[in-house]
């Protein structure tokens, strides 16, 4: 059986190929790459009844000289050979199976660990962390205690990305209770003895304490060398990436003729105090950032109540937020858990906590990202609109497979045609993809990255010359949610501390997409669960029913990170 010279149609372009019915449907699918660009996984060939699949006889779908096929699908370069031995999955050792597979590896509880299991997967979740640890020299045993907790660290987390098993963090726990003895306190129960739960918080917090002793920074621009442009020695990852200022400013109510007095402070940790009528995490903070002081008053000659308004004057690139849960009842001689409802954001805006200097700075780029993200988010729309609509032009598609189940025809459906013929729906897809009067146009994959380049450079130029040479800071006043460490059950020096931490790689790339530029929805969001040793997925809505209320997780520590127009 001879070929026959047929036709392609591919996103408006027609071409001109052979096919031989003699051959396998891969043979007239590669001819079709080579005319349009289609790699075979991704081409999509209507023919009456439905897809081209790899398996069709060509000899059955009876194609005729000069009949047009509808090809839909990106374009883009076929997968390359592999340039080595090919190693099947069940052949890897657990390095390459964790590297092949990306595998999201759990901690071993070592005895009421969880406070650390949770605060040191949420820590892992700043690359630019991982980043700084590859770079440090040290080593464990050295005379330094905070210098052998990073290089524990830097030693587990590397552990952990080469296995695809839990494991157990028992060099870096055994440092920690050497430097910290606090947290080798031991206690006795009906089990017998043995190490005491402990604060996450306080985890978090010495851990973050030794690598701002001993951790350097990332490298910053030549023109910066012994300084960023606010202050802050460049030297240093932790007052780089995790470190803000405060601006303090205290004045009395009792002294009126008193001048007020100014300065200014590092925090690493954001608190958010929970009262009676705390309700959500903003006003939490506020409230911290708001407080009455009892100081001596040199005019008074006594002590005196002062108003301190505290203010930011520097944003750490990633910042942590403490819910203040935990507090000391002098009536019972114990340490009591807060367990009321504090709603939280996963996208957060602190320009209201800024200083008026730092907020002027901010505004100019916190504009342009907000406008840059409203309009990805319609072109976004656009897109899904018009694959829905594919989708449902589709022969065999859910939508009509519905009318042809209740016995209805769509006015869109294809109508009975020659069993030689190509099923027109094809023509109906591209006519509903690219009729945009009411769906806006939706670019291609190209026009999206060019236009992306193009935001990208106008965020960058809208950013403050001061806070852009300063490494490690935010620029912009926005931040989104990254990592949890929750808290499970009533009692503050029990319980069960979990972490959860946002997916990020496979949120970056659609299916089907050469770009990586992804139109899933903020519903769509998924969150890796870290219970120990125990790893899983789960949606957005469980970290929203995070905020509170009963003896379940809820929130204790959040990291957010700066957002940024890629």
């Amino acid at each position: 059986m001879s070929a026959i010279a047929v036709k392609v149609k591919h996103n408006g372009k027609i071409h001109d190929v052979n096919l031989d019915p003699s051959q396998p449907a891969t043979a007239f699918k590669q001819a079709i790459y080579e005319k349009t660009g289609v790699p075979l996984d991704r081409q999509k060939v209507m023919i009456k009844g439905g897809m081209l699949k790899d398996d069709s006889d060509l000899t059955k779908i009876n194609a005729r000289a000069g009949q047009t096929f509808m090809v839909i699908g990106t374009a883009g370069e076929l997968p390359k050979a592999p340039t080595g031995p090919v190693t099947f999955l069940e052949d890897m050792t657990d390095a390459q199976l964790a590297q092949a597979t990306k595998t999201k590896v759990g901690l071993t509880n070592l005895g009421n660990t969880c406070y650390l299991n949770s605060t040191l997967q949420v820590l892992r979740a700043i690359p630019e962390l991982q980043t700084a640890l590859n770079d440090f020299k040290g080593t464990m045993g050295s005379a330094d205690g905070e210098s052998n907790l990073t290089a524990a660290l830097r030693d587990l987390y590397g552990s952990m990305g080469e296995t695809s098993e839990a494991f157990p963090p028992l060099a870096l726990l055994t440092i920690l209770r050497q430097v910290a003895p606090q947290f080798a306190e031991m206690t006795s129960g009906a089990g017998g003895r043995g190490y005491a739960q402990q604060d996450a918080e306080e985890a978090w917090v010495r851990l973050v304490t030794a690598l701002q002793g001993s951790l350097k920074g990332l490298s910053q621009p030549s023109s910066l060398e012994g300084g960023s442009a606010s202050g802050i020695p460049a030297a240093n990852f932790v007052e780089q990436f995790l470190t803000g200022r405060m601006a303090i400013k205290r004045s009395s109510p009792e002294a009126p003729t008193e001048e007020p007095t100014f300065s200014s402070d590092s925090f690493r940790v954001l608190q958010c105090n929970i009262s009676s009528s705390t309700n959500e995490m903003l006003s939490g903070i506020m409230d911290s950032l708001n407080q009455q002081i009892e100081k001596n008053s040199s005019s008074l000659g006594r002590l005196a109540v002062y108003n301190e308004q505290q203010r930011i004057d520097r944003l750490p690139a990633y910042l942590t937020v403490h819910f203040v849960r935990f507090y000391w009842r002098r009536d019972i001689g114990k340490k009591t858990k807060i367990m009321r409802k504090v709603k939280f954001p996963f996208d957060l805006d602190v320009t209201q906590f800024l200083s008026d200097d730092l907020k002027s700075k901010v505004l100019p780029a916190k504009n342009k990202i907000n406008e840059i993200s409203k309009e990805r988010e319609e072109r976004a729309k656009i897109r899904r609109k018009v694959r829905a609509k594919k989708e449902e032009a589709l022969p065999g598609s859910s939508a009509q497979a519905g009318a042809a189940t209740t016995g209805t025809a769509s006015a869109d459906a294809p109508r009975p045609a020659d069993p030689m013929a190509v099923d027109p729906s094809g023509d109906d897809v591209m006519k509903s993809a690219s009729d945009a009067p009411k769906l806006g146009a939706a670019l291609s994959e190209e026009e999206e990255m060019r236009l992306r380049e193009k935001e990208s450079k106008e965020a960058q130029e809208a950013i403050h010359p001061s806070l852009r040479e300063d490494v490690g800071c935010n620029v912009s006043g926005l931040y989104e949610l990254v990592g949890i460490v929750t808290h499970k059950g009533a009692a503050a020096d029990a319980g069960h501390y979990i972490s959860w931490v946002r997916k990020e790689d496979e949120q970056k790339t659609e299916a089907g997409s050469s770009t990586g530029i992804s139109d899933r929805t903020p519903a769509e969001e998924e969150w890796y669960k870290f219970d120990d040793e125990k790893v899983t997925v789960v949606p957005r809505d469980k970290i929203s029913s995070l905020d509170g209320g009963g003896e379940d997780s809820v929130a204790y520590i959040l990291l957010y990170r700066s957002k940024a127009i890629q």
